[in-house]
């Protein structure tokens, strides 16, 4: 009984941590699409898809308006966008988007996590290539025929429509559709789904791997213990891998 409710203890901590790391990160997104573009959604493409996102992962309203309140502030920090690249052992390719306020401190992370890991933090466009850019959709399944969105989402640049899972903090399971296009069609995309009247659980713009690398045993535990350590750091916003 103790073992299990450890376990049971464990999972739902990891839930919480995804979702306040998911609430830090889609903050970050809603101060720098305001500072970008203003804080009206209805003409902030890029403030509407970060509202859009917020609800997926049931950031509560408060927490959105109070970011956007915030990145109105002349005296909210800036944040900046870097992308580091490299590769973890077993040659593993590693892409991480950063939102900073200090590019000195993550870099000197990132630089360490590599290190410490036993990868490499490489230069700009050192693992990039083994990656395609694709926008991804995720949408409510519910009441939704999979090949008959698939046929209608052709002309807006649909180029893969399947079936997922995900899980919510509270560990219920939803099915969802996920819809990937080009990287040049995501905004047709997103316009097409709007107009449809289709429930976007998170709508973004990915590095999907060309090809992975499958590991087992202590090479795969090697690599995972890399990529959370990138994860749990507040200025990733996200970790592209080739982890097959």
């Amino acid at each position: 009984m103790g073992r299990a409710f450890e376990f049971r203890k464990g999972r739902k901590m990891k839930r919480w941590d995804r979702m306040s790391k998911d609430f830090t990160r889609i903050g970050k997104e809603i101060v720098m699409a305001v500072k970008e573009s203003g804080p009206n959604p209805d003409t902030n493409s890029r403030l509407r898809t970060a509202i859009q996102n917020a609800k997926g992962v049931n950031m509560p309203k408060d927490r959105v308006d109070a970011a956007i309140k915030r990145a109105s502030s002349r005296e909210e920090k800036d944040y900046q966008e870097v992308v580091y690249e490299g590769y973890a052992p077993h040659g593993v390719a590693i892409v991480v988007e950063t939102a900073t306020d200090n590019p000195t401190r993550t870099v000197a992370n990132v630089r360490m996590y590599f290190n410490r890991g036993n990868g490499a933090l490489g230069t700009a466009g050192s693992s990039d290539f083994t990656f395609t850019r694709k926008g991804v959709f995720k949408l409510a399944a519910e009441g939704l025929d999979l090949e008959e969105l698939e046929l209608e989402l052709i002309d807006a640049g649909a180029e893969d429509v399947y079936a997922d899972q995900d899980e919510d903090e509270h560990g219920n399971v939803k099915d969802l559709i996920v819809v990937e296009t080009a990287f040049a069609d995501f905004g047709q995309m997103q316009k097409a789904l709007d107009e449809k009247g289709l429930a976007v659980l998170s709508s973004q713009l990915q590095r999907v791997p060309n090809a992975t690398v499958h590991l087992e045993g202590d090479q795969l535990e090697e690599v995972m213990n890399l990529i959370e350590k990138f994860e749990d750091d507040d200025d990733v916003q996200a970790v592209y891998h080739t982890l097959g």
